[in-house]
């Protein structure tokens, strides 16, 4: 047995996958295409997240693996990828197998048996998906267009009444003093996230909704100044928003994305203007949090070419999905672009020119101490005041104990590290130095790389 049209035709689970797998046929979805020489081909297909599907495919069999939540089987990865084998259109690259595929090929039992039901099934037929090609209507992209821009104007309006009943929230948690504020915080905020949603401003709905677990994260004595920083925080947001058409397009897009407008990724790559960075990335922190919309943010952050970078994918809760496919310390060759922003950080794949490999070679941190690391954190929060999570990369700091509290110190700065890493940095305090990385959101740290004497440690 071997590929084929007509093998893919008796795999396709329907004629819906054929069609949806023609779509994927473009190079450009694929920033990895290899095989091994031996029948063995993989590739990583862009989806709407920003960590590519990976699929693998035997070809003698036409045994397939892919990593994305479809219920079909085979998925429209899969077919694509055996399509364009098939037809010879696209180049394969030559290389080893990375480990992803050598573990699956390790795991599989062989091919299945063709079942009953699979045989009585309505035969998939790939001519019929080439001939089902709809003609261009100008008229109809019109009205889609139109009706696009009738839902963005529907969009605005109802955002503007979210921020007009903000402003009145914000009144009555002054008018009953800040003081009280974190006691009531949890259903005060629930309420108000809700009629955000309801106003589909979505970004600022879920940052609304997460106060209460940010106030409790911290000591009882910190609370109310917080919750001051935080409402205050709500406002500067709500009047950045009405008045954003006087800021400059950097910022513009931080207040909207902010809101909860979203640019795609299918907008980014066709943006001439956007930033865009090539080489060889590392893998140096991971994370994976529920939010309240029931989606799973998923980040991965990046160091290459001088500068740092994060993946950010947002899975639904419901597809088990719980990491982004990637793992600290792994490198890989890659076009970056990045999303418009006044402190560049979120990016997208453009294009990967090689496979995911892990490498145990030290993660190389820019010449400068921390307290020049919370320089530049300072100069990225003037330009972007709700900056949130911020990567810093430091040389020759110390880990020191202060009662409960663990703070790393360097270059006359002591910043507080994460309470909930107490336990598993407690190591880290017996070196007189280290060099590390880590994420800053204004109140502690998260140690998520540290580079010792003894080797290397990772959150």
């Amino acid at each position: 047995m071997s590929l084929s049209l007509a093998k893919i035709e008796e795999l396709a689970p329907d004629q819906g996958s054929l069609a949806a797998a023609k779509t994927l046929l473009k190079p450009s979805n694929w920033p990895t295409l290899a095989d091994d020489g031996s029948g063995v081909i993989w590739g990583e297909c862009q989806g709407s997240g920003a960590t590519p599907y990976r699929i693998s495919v035997t070809e003698a069999d036409a045994g397939y693996k892919c990593s994305c939540p479809s219920r079909k089987f085979p998925c429209k990865h899969s077919i694509a990828l055996m399509w364009m084998r098939v037809e010879g259109k696209v180049e394969f690259a030559a290389g080893t197998a990375p480990n992803w595929v050598t573990d699956w090929l390790l795991r599989r039992r062989g091919p299945s048996a063709v079942s009953a039901a699979d045989t009585d099934r309505p035969k998939a037929s790939i001519a019929a998906v080439e001939d089902s090609r709809v003609e261009a209507d100008p008229k109809g992209e019109a009205r889609a267009a139109a009706a696009r821009e009738r839902n963005r104007l529907e969009r605005e309006t109802s955002i503007a009444a979210g921020l007009d009943e903000l402003d009145i929230w914000l009144a009555d948690q002054l008018d009953a003093g800040l003081a009280a504020f974190p006691a009531k915080a949890t259903a005060a905020c629930r309420v108000m996230a809700q009629r955000l949603f309801d106003a589909k401003a979505s970004g600022l709905a879920i940052r609304v909704d997460t106060i209460p677990a940010r106030l409790f994260a911290l000591s009882e004595a910190m609370r109310p100044s917080t919750a001051v920083q935080e409402l205050g925080m709500l406002y500067l947001l709500a009047i950045t928003y009405r008045r954003q058409g006087g800021l400059p397009a950097p910022l513009r897009h931080d207040i909207r994305q902010m809101i909860g407008w979203n640019v795609t990724r299918e907008a980014l790559l066709a943006d001439e203007h956007a930033l865009r960075v090539s080489g060889r990335w590392r893998v140096w922190a991971t994370r994976s949090e529920v939010q309240a919309d029931k989606l799973r943010r998923l980040e991965t952050w990046l160091h290459g070419s001088d500068r740092n970078a994060v993946l950010t994918e947002y899975v639904p809760v419901s597809t088990g999905a719980s990491s982004s496919g990637y793992s600290v310390g792994d490198t890989f060759e890659a076009e970056l672009a990045f999303y418009p922003s006044s402190v560049p950080l979120r990016a997208a794949i453009v294009r990967q020119s090689s496979g995911t490999e892990p490498s145990d070679t030290p993660l190389t941190f820019p010449d400068e101490d921390l307290a020049s690391a919370y320089v530049s954190y300072e100069e990225a929060l003037i330009e972007k005041p709700w900056l949130g999570d911020y990567p810093m990369m430091f040389r020759g700091a110390r880990l020191m104990r202060s009662g409960e509290n663990i703070y790393l110190s360097g270059g006359e700065i002591s910043l507080p590290v994460a309470k909930a890493q107490s336990a598993a940095i407690w190591p880290l305090l017996q070196f007189e130095e280290i060099d590390g990385a880590g994420l800053w959101d204004g109140n502690e740290l998260i140690l998520c790389w540290s580079e010792t004497a003894l080797g290397r440690w990772t959150a």
